[in-house]
This record gives C-alpha cells, structure tokens and sequence, in this order.
C-alpha cells in the first residue's frame, strides 16, 4: 500500500466496502475523511479509527445536485488536502426503469455517475500539483456483463465508471496519479438489504461470494501494482472473461435467464 500523503475520502464510509476501505485505509496510516448521511454511524466509526489516525466526518447526501462542489468547498475550509480518493456510495434501484419516478433514477444518476466525476474533477488537481493521487472508483463485476432487466441503470453506470477510470488513468499517469475501477462480485454488505434482493442472491451458492474485507484488501494492493481495471476474485474474472468471449446475442439471453437469481422486477 501507498505511503499515506494527505487523506483518504471515502464516500459511502458508513457501511460495508465503504466502511471496509476506511478500516483498512486507517490501519496503513492514512487519516480519514468520512463522507456519508448517517452521521451517528459515521460518528461511531470516526470514534473507533481515531485511535489510530486522524478522522473527519462530513455528513453529506450526495444525491444533492451540488454536493460535490459542497464537499470540496468543506474539505478548502478545513485544510484537508486529500491524495486517495474512494469514489465508493451507491445503491441499485431494484425494479424495472418504468416501475419508479424519474426522481428516483436522477438521484442514483447524481450520486453513483455525475457526482463521481464532478467530485474527481475538483479533487485531481491538487493531486497533479502535489505529484501524487490514488483514485478507486468502486464499479462492479456487472460493468463487464450485458445488461439485465432490473436495476436498469446499474450495470450501465459502473461500466460507465470502468470507461471513466480507463480515460483518467492515461490522462494522468504522467503526474504520480493512479487511477483504478474495482469490479467487485457478490460482497457480504448491505448492499442486497437496501436493494430488497436480500431472498434472491441468499440462494445462490457461497462460493460466488466475497467478504468486503478481502475484496478492498485485493483492491489496495491492485491499484500499487498499477492495475487500471480490477475484477475482485478469480471466478468473477473467469465470468467476465466468458462474457467477453461469448456471441452478444448468447451472452443476452445467459443473462435474461439468470438475472431473476439476482435482480428485483
């Protein structure tokens, strides 16, 4: 793992991969910003890794049109100077694209893709002045698959989010910037409780699952080696593999027979 300089932000850092980086993050050194909207668990986990580094808590919905310009602004007013950057919050909206309000998809849009980049933008140059950064944008293994019925806009923003980090990745490489897509699989998380799959992935077999613990300890460790894409597990990248190897129209209706292992119409 990198040698801490300046702080590590995580986004989403009041549960599962989220909270996961900022342990492991803490245990190499790094101080901490904590960014989520549950101020009371981020409190709690402030509160237990600050006996190791230094943690600051920012409560914020970034689902909020402005809030990645909110956040820099905050991180300006506090000092903090942030190297390693875990673009981490987000949440699957369970259900076909016509079955919610436009609302409700404008808000994941904000939250998992606009703010990712609007949050990036602001934080890469003080990264590029100071001739380091770390970027982990938490993408998912379903970034590498055809899209499925359900949870439309999903899979369409984290294989926007491989793309994204592949661009930022070249374009500052030159400027001791590393830039990193993580694609984890099925992870032990909070993840399928907000989605309401929890009873459909609860049957599928153990070893298609990951701990998040072991998925951000892969992750930390790819990003040094200078891995742009990283698919979490060796099965997973086995799936990716086939997929891409696979006829689309083949791969299209392996995945409309098995989405309903896995996704809520």
């Amino acid at each position: 793992m990198s040698i801490p300089r300046g702080f590590a932000l995580i986004t989403g850092a009041s549960a599962g991969i989220g909270e996961t980086f900022a342990r492991q993050l803490a245990q190499a050194g790094h101080p901490l910003v904590l960014c989520a909207r549950r101020r009371d668990r981020l409190e709690a986990l402030a509160a237990d890794l600050s006996q190791k580094v230094r943690c600051e808590i920012v409560v914020a919905d970034l689902e909020a049109p402005d809030s990645a310009e909110r956040l820099a602004e905050e991180l300006e007013r506090r000092g903090i100077e942030v190297g390693y950057l875990v673009n981490n919050a987000g949440y699957g909206v369970p259900g076909e694209f016509l079955s919610k309000d436009w609302q409700v998809h404008q808000r994941s849009l904000q939250l998992m893709l606009t703010g990712v980049c609007e949050l990036s933008w602001r934080l890469l140059p003080g990264m590029r002045q100071r001739g380091f950064g770390r970027v982990i944008n938490v993408a998912s293994l379903a970034g590498h698959l055809p899209g499925s019925a359900g949870h439309t806009l999903y899979a369409a923003i984290k294989s926007f989010l491989i793309k994204f980090s592949q661009s930022l990745a070249l374009e500052n490489e030159t400027h001791g910037v590393k830039v990193m897509a993580l694609c984890p699989g099925f992870t032990y998380s909070e993840f399928h409780d907000v989605t309401g799959t929890r009873g459909q992935v609860s049957k599928m077999p153990s070893y298609m699952w990951m701990t998040a613990e072991d998925v951000v300890r892969d992750g930390l460790r790819a990003i040094e080696r200078g891995e742009i894409v990283h698919i979490n597990g060796r099965l997973n990248r086995m799936i990716a593999r086939l997929f891409a190897w696979l006829p689309s129209g083949l791969a299209l209706r392996l995945i409309r027979k098995q989405s309903k292992n896995f996704r809520k119409l």
